[in-house]
């Protein structure tokens, strides 16, 4: 049959005694563990690297609005952030009252469609836009509009990133309220 070359015959493939079969098995075991971990080692720099990218984020935000003579630049910031954190099509936002009832990325990370919630994770993004509200000191002062691109949808944190970022917003517009075109 043939697997080791570390018993006798040495050099060769051959397994002739059982001391042959338990060296090939553990052999075996023993590969199958390393390669375990070291996929695991891998996940958990990704998550690492990914984590610090969403600090990161959130830090130069928090920044942001708290250094920006415009709430204007801080919305920009921020829909080029939820552009990337989320893998948006689009992202624009819309200063003032609610219009329509369009899906609704909550402060959880959930979607909510009307009143349900609907399982993003399993069922992906629902059509059309969704709107991520942004308040300061409990007042609603807009929303950004998200059109999602193709693939898959971001883990429920990069979904709370977005979140975060969005209530980075409200505190810069409720501090320095909008500046208007005109």
């Amino acid at each position: 049959m043939g697997c080791s070359f570390l018993t006798r015959p040495y050099q060769t493939f051959d397994i002739d005694t059982s001391a042959d079969v338990e060296t090939a098995v553990l052999l075996l075991v023993v590969g199958l563990i390393v390669s375990q971990l070291a996929a695991r080692a891998r996940r958990l720099e990704v998550i690492t690297v990914t984590d610090a990218d969403h600090l990161r984020r959130i830090h130069e935000t928090a920044e942001l609005a708290q250094s920006a003579k415009s709430s204007d630049t801080v919305v920009d910031h921020v829909r080029g952030q939820l552009t990337e954190v989320l893998s948006l099509r689009a992202c624009r936002f819309e200063y003032g009252t609610l219009m329509g009832r369009p899906p609704r990325l909550e402060q959880d990370g959930n979607v909510a469609v009307g009143r349900r919630h609907r399982d993003v994770d399993i069922d992906g993004w629902p059509d059309g836009e969704i709107e991520l509200r942004t308040y300061g000191n409990g007042h609603y002062l807009g929303r950004f509009m998200l059109t999602p691109g193709p693939g898959p949808v971001p883990p429920l944190q990069a979904r709370l990133v977005a979140v975060t970022l969005a209530d980075q917003t409200g505190a810069a517009l409720d501090t320095a309220g909008p500046v208007k075109d005109g």
